[in-house]
């Protein structure tokens, strides 16, 4: 999760151990979709992963439609949320290439995760979603119960060729000792720690320190919330490959931005010329109606802020 996001399951309910909370009749009290945000290699200026983001469609943030989901039916809204991020992703990721679909998930609202996935696993046969794509990223708002639950998802999911991450480690009750039991395949290191990194020594010695460890045990590293210029470069100084922030790039509702660290080159189409400069550059003024039917050079005039960080 990212920018003070709320991922799908970031609430605190208890555990069940039935299914019967995934076959209730009972509605949602909310409609849901999702915006995606990109996880990007800085080193390429790819974009590695698009996290799944839950929204009401009316308009409704992440924290209003959690607000809203009531304890019995955290199952379901869980299940709902899963399959409506790969329906919409079957339509949005281009299917020859390797992007990953991250997905958040409390692990309590998961009672046995070989049949819990099944949903997932029908929703990506439909759209013709390669389940190698899946990642699932976990946290936890209070401590967790029950590490041996846990680490029985992960192992589940790994042997069916998921990628797997800690979010906000080093936040909370994401730490050292839920990285050696677990052992993840990814790191989502938190805000908490990014902020202000460029000027904070602390900081820099311990994102420094977790990253040397996480590749001592094969595990990579996801910098969230990067929001300056200097926070990205001092990432890049320290090593950290793949990053996630406003600074990268915003989410979207049911589309894939942009990453910003890859501008747009070339001819845009018409309807989308507008809206695609307005999230790719915005510190500039907004690009007027009139200027979409425009040829766009093939790049800005003066290096982009973000690129102009990130040379040697």
């Amino acid at each position: 999760m990212n920018d003070g996001e709320v991922g799908i399951g970031a609430a605190a309910y208890p555990a069940k151990a039935a299914c019967a909370g995934c076959k209730t009749s009972k509605p949602l009290k909310t409609q849901i979709t999702m915006a995606f945000q990109p996880i990007v290699d800085i080193a390429s200026g790819s974009v590695f992963a698009y996290e799944a983001l839950v929204r009401g469609i009316a308009g409704q943030s992440a924290a209003e439609v959690i607000a809203s989901v009531e304890p019995d039916v955290i199952y379901k809204f869980d299940q709902t949320c899963r399959v409506k991020a790969i329906e919409l992703a079957g339509g949005l990721f281009a299917p020859d290439n390797a992007t990953k679909l991250s997905i958040n998930f409390m692990p309590n609202a998961v009672y046995e995760p070989n049949a819990c996935i099944r949903a997932s696993l029908a929703a990506a046969r439909r759209v013709g979603f390669d389940p190698a794509r899946l990642m699932f990223e976990f946290t936890e708002d209070e401590r967790m119960r029950d590490v041996t639950h846990v680490r029985r998802i992960i192992e589940a999911y790994r042997a069916r060729g998921f990628t797997t991450a800690i979010d906000d480690f080093g936040a909370g009750y994401a730490g050292l000792g839920l990285l050696a039991d677990l052992r993840p395949d990814m790191l989502k290191l938190d805000m908490a720690l990014i902020r202000g990194i460029d000027s904070s020594m602390a900081r820099q010695t311990i994102v420094a320190g977790v990253a040397r460890m996480a590749e001592a045990l094969g595990i990579g590293c996801i910098a969230e919330g990067i929001e300056t210029a200097a926070e990205l470069q001092t990432l890049k100084t320290i090593g950290i490959r793949l990053a996630q922030g406003y600074l990268l790039g915003r989410p979207a509702i049911e589309a894939l931005p942009p990453s910003y660290l890859v501008p747009p080159r070339g001819v845009l189409a018409l309807e989308d010329a507008r809206s695609t400069l307005n999230r790719a550059w915005p510190w500039s003024a907004p690009v007027p109606e009139a200027s979409a039917a425009r040829v766009l050079p093939a790049a800005p005039s003066e290096p982009l802020p973000v690129l102009s960080a990130l040379r040697p």
